[in-house]
């Protein structure tokens, strides 16, 4: 409507003249606040000299008056609204490539926000090419070793587990106090007052617990490794590998976890459980810090793996070619691991507390793994090592009798089920599948992505004034 009385030269008080409508009323009409009614519409047409079913299409009547409504339509959108930005008015002198313009600019912002909310697919591959950048290092970070073991240094720890008064007395190097809380916003697993020097953490059943410990180093590392707020998930990815990295750094410091493994590796006693009891952590953190240095100080290939109690994998490392299985991006995480894998087997067998060990024949070789599981809440995992069959001979374990044979991927190996119960049940069960909610989980938006913003302010608010 617009469109035709401008080119028509008609202003609204002369075509409310025409059409004996105020002009106000008619503003609102161009500006879809307002219904028209039928018989209205037909006299604006014959004022305008269009057909009445020109005014009713929904397509612009030129490329221009395309640019002008799709521009008014990302100005009412929620995401211009959180810019806080003025809306922007386009008068009909405006030149159409400054329009194209702000357009153009109105289009990289929502694509840009529809690419960081891309869950699943971005962040799985953000994690996929992180897990390949890892590998091509050995899962070893020289440049965070050294800044840990400097910071470990001098706090005076010389040897053993790094206690919870070390980690405080870092923390002060530092300029920053641990404070413990129990009203930590869920989305956050701490808050550093950056003008306070303050560092919230949540408190712990166990004081001075591997988990408090670990959480605290990690909030250290953001501010000791320089970390600005994360702007996509690759960001947000590579920040928490590199303070978990950092961390595990502090708890088994490098000069002293390779001392400690190469005489291992000498004695033929290599085993994780021993070096988590060496350095008061967890069997997991002691795996994963492991693979760190096992390549680059023990010339040895490993694997690692963490799979759930449905048989999903959840982290995963390798460098030795075990066969991980993926999916057509090349993410591991969320595949399932082979039913023949002690990493999986091991969660159906009555032991909990110890080790198990396992040969596996794979389409890539034999591999030796030692699994021990655990509970997390309601829900089991599994924590398994391993590395080719040549590199047993350095393990506790390595006598192990329990073996088997795994064709993954061939979806004979374990994932088809047999002939007899696919042609018994095949059209004659309907399970309804339980959904993992992290799968659909976006980065939310705001200035630190994954945090409600409001929560956190709320929270620094609320303790500042204490």
């Amino acid at each position: 409507m617009r469109h035709y009385r401008t080119q028509r030269g008609l202003t609204l008080d002369r075509l409310g003249e025409l059409v004996d409508t105020v002009p106000s009323q008619l503003s609102l009409i161009e500006n879809g606040k307002r219904e028209p009614k039928l018989s209205l519409l037909t006299r604006i047409g014959e004022a305008l000299g269009v057909e009445l079913a020109e005014l009713l299409r929904s397509e612009p009547p030129d490329e221009r008056s395309a640019l002008e409504l799709e521009l008014a339509r990302y100005q009412r959108s929620s995401l211009y609204a959180k810019t806080n930005l003025p809306v922007v008015k386009v008068p009909r002198g405006t030149p159409t490539p400054m329009l194209e313009a702000l357009v153009g600019l109105h289009r990289e912002l929502a694509r840009a926000a529809s690419e960081k909310i891309a869950t699943p697919e971005e962040a799985r591959r953000a994690n996929t090419e992180l897990r390949a950048w890892m590998r091509e290092r050995d899962n070893y970070l020289p440049e965070i070793e050294r800044t840990a073991e400097q910071l470990v240094a001098k706090t005076g720890h010389t040897s053993g587990a790094l206690t919870h008064r070390e980690v405080s007395i870092m923390a002060e190097q530092l300029g920053f106090t641990l404070i413990y809380v129990s009203d930590l916003p869920r989305s956050t697993r701490s808050i550093t007052d950056l003008p306070g020097g303050k560092i919230y953490l949540p408190p712990s059943s166990i004081p001075g617990g591997h988990g408090l410990r670990s959480m605290a180093l990690q909030a250290i590392a953001h501010r000791v490794l320089g970390h600005t707020p994360p702007g996509d998930y690759e960001n947000f990815l590579r920040q928490r590998l590199e303070i978990n990295y950092f961390a595990a750094c502090c708890l088994m410091p490098e000069s002293a976890a390779v001392a400690y493994l190469a005489q291992a590796k000498k004695n033929r006693e290599l085993a994780v459980e021993d070096f988590r009891d060496a350095f008061g952590v967890t069997q997991e953190s002691a795996a994963q810090r492991f693979t760190n240095l096992a390549t680059r100080h023990l010339d040895l290939r490993v694997h690692f793996l963490r799979v759930g109690d449905d048989g999903a994998i959840y982290r995963a490392y390798e460098n030795d070619g075990l066969p991980l299985p993926t999916d057509v991006t090349g993410a591991v995480e969320g595949q399932y691991a082979c039913r023949k894998w002690i990493a999986r087997s091991a969660l159906s067998q009555a032991s909990h507390t110890t080790e198990i060990s396992q040969y596996t024949d794979t389409p890539a070789g034999t591999f030796w793994c030692s699994t021990q599981t655990g509970t997390a809440g309601s829900e089991a995992f599994s924590i398994t090592f391993g590395v080719p069959f040549d590199d047993a001979k350095w393990f506790r374990g390595r006598e192990t009798t329990n073996r088997a044979k795994s064709f993954c991927p061939d979806p004979e190996c374990c994932r088809n089920p047999p002939t007899d119960l696919a042609s018994h049940w095949s059209g004659n069960a309907w399970p309804s599948a339980r959904l993992h909610a992290h799968v659909l989980s976006p980065l939310p938006e705001g200035e630190f992505p994954g945090v409600d913003d409001n929560e956190l302010y709320e929270f620094l608010e609320r303790h500042s004034q204490g």
